[in-house]
C-alpha cells in the first residue's frame, strides 16, 4: 500500500476512529499497565492516538509511521517530553538490535503485504524477554465486508490479510510468538487485543 493513501487519510484518521472509542479506551488502559517505566517503540502510530495516551508513563517512547503526513498530524499539540515521532518503515527499522522493552503495533499487520518481515524486525529491535503488544482488527465470520470496510476500500485502504481471531492467533504463533493475553473487543470492526513474548 502506498504512502500517498495514508498521507491523504492522515487529516481525518483521528475523526474516523472516534466511533471506535471503546476499542481505543480499552487499548489505552491495558497498554499503560504494560509500558510503565519502559523503553517503548510503536509502529504504525498513525496520528499518534495510542502514543499520546500512554507515553507519559514510559521511560521513553518512539512512535513511528511510514507516512510523513501521519507523523505531521501526530506531532501536533502538546505531547509528553519523553515522546518522539519519527518516519520509519516497520519492515526495515533504523534502530539498533535489542533496544526496546516493549514494541506496539496496532491495527497494522493485516494491511502490510509481508507481516512476517515486520515481526522479524520487531524481534530484532526488542530486548530478550521483551513484550510485543499487537492488537489487530479481525474479521467476523461473515461473507462480506461491513459498511466501514467498504468505505476504507473505496479510499484505497486494502486489507492484505483478513484474519478471524483464531487465524490471527495462529499467524502469530506460527511466527514463533507465545500469546500471553488475548481478548476480542467488539466494535465497528472487531479488535483482537494480543500480548506476546518470544
Amino acid at each position: 500500500m502506498s504512502k500517498s493513501i495514508w498521507d491523504r487519510f492522515a487529516p481525518i484518521y483521528s475523526l474516523a476512529m472516534k466511533s471506535q472509542k471503546n476499542i481505543y479506551d480499552y487499548m489505552y488502559s491495558h497498554i499503560r499497565e504494560k509500558v510503565r517505566g519502559k523503553d517503548v517503540l510503536e509502529l504504525a502510530t498513525g496520528p499518534g492516538l495510542i502514543a499520546k495516551n500512554v507515553a507519559e508513563v514510559t521511560h521513553r517512547m518512539v512512535a513511528t509511521d511510514f507516512s510523513p503526513d501521519m507523523i505531521k498530524q501526530a506531532q501536533k499539540g502538546n505531547n509528553p517530553v519523553n515522546l518522539s515521532f519519527e518516519v520509519a518503515d516497520a519492515s526495515n527499522l533504523p534502530y539498533t538490535d535489542h533496544f526496546f522493552d516493549v514494541v506496539i503495533i496496532a491495527n497494522c499487520l493485516h494491511i502490510v503485504p509481508n507481516p512476517e518481515k515486520v515481526l522479524s524486525e520487531i524481534e530484532r529491535v526488542m530486548k530478550t524477554g521483551g513484550l510485543l503488544i499487537a492488537p489487530n482488527f479481525i474479521e467476523r465470520k461473515i461473507a462480506s465486508p461491513n459498511l466501514w470496510q467498504k468505505l476504507l476500500f473505496k479510499l484505497g485502504v486494502k486489507f492484505e490479510h483478513q484474519w478471524t481471531s483464531e487465524q490471527y492467533k495462529n499467524f502469530l504463533e506460527s511466527n514463533g510468538w507465545k500469546i500471553t493475553v488475548s481478548e476480542v473487543v467488539p466494535g465497528r470492526i472487531d479488535l483482537m487485543y494480543v500480548e506476546c513474548i518470544k
